[in-house]
């Protein structure tokens, strides 16, 4: 958990009438990049991120991280949550929906998809990250950081996610990678009922977010897709986006609707 909202999980009591929010990260894992958007989601819900565990990779499975995150989601609340779930993260929360329905009440789904189609890139990367020294990560992700950030994030912001990113755990990460190879949720879609919101980042070059989003959207009963204009992938640490702005007003919508 982080230091923000980890501690109290067991004491969480709500009088707020809306279930909580759980942040569900992308393949950091860490929960620790969702440092922007926290509180400004915490001005209408309660507000849990969910760091992914780090445990023996060899026996975590979509199906392990699905009964993690399970877990927590009974821990928090009895009434189910809305899970908002970035890249990796969206991919486990869509996998929630359809193995515990009983716990999700929405979902908002931010850069990711049913299925990652660079199939070649998925098993050639575990592979190099495992020769490559892992003290050297942040050099790489500081000269890939324009592949992942918005055009106009700020220069504070990627030295903030450098930062965060030092916590992540090598053979988590590693085979997180694994199981995008072997995820596949397209021929589900129909069958996820729950709420659901798209958001896609227009400029998301690790991702084609606005071609994956309209293909689930079409494919979820009753989901809305909106585009994220100007935004790369790693979009929520930046300044000028509220995407409170965004899921109030849909979950007003499902609530009265």
């Amino acid at each position: 958990m982080n230091a923000e909202s980890g501690h109290h999980l067991r004491e969480l009591v709500t009088s707020r009438t809306e279930p909580p929010i759980v942040m569900v990260p992308g393949i950091d894992g860490t929960a620790l990049l969702f440092y922007r958007q926290q509180p400004l989601l915490a001005r209408y819900f309660d507000v849990i991120a969910f760091p992914l565990p780090t445990v023996d990779p060899h026996v975590m499975t979509m199906d392990s991280l699905v009964d993690d995150l399970a877990t927590l989601v009974e821990e928090v609340s009895g009434v189910g949550a809305i899970l908002v779930g970035e890249s990796f993260g969206g991919a486990l929360s869509m996998s929630m929906a359809l193995a515990r329905p009983d716990l999700v009440r929405g979902l908002v789904i931010v850069n990711s998809f049913p299925y990652f189609d660079q199939r070649i890139r998925l098993f050639a990367a575990p592979k190099l990250m495992r020769m490559v020294p892992w003290g050297a990560m942040p050099l790489v992700r500081r000269y890939t950081s324009a592949h992942l950030h918005s055009p106009h994030t700020n220069v504070e912001d990627i030295e903030e996610f450098l930062e965060r990113a030092k916590s992540i755990d090598r053979d988590s990460y590693i085979r997180r990678l694994e199981i995008i190879r072997d995820y596949d949720i397209r021929e589900q879609l129909a069958g996820i009922d729950t709420p659901t919101l798209y958001l896609a980042g227009t400029l998301d070059r690790l991702v084609p977010s606005v071609q994956w989003a309209n293909y689930m959207a079409e494919r979820v009963p009753g989901a809305e897709m909106q585009a994220l204009d100007g935004y790369g992938h790693v979009c929520l640490i930046d300044h000028d986006l509220d995407i409170s702005e965004r899921i109030r007003p849909w979950w007003q919508r499902v609530v009265s609707g």
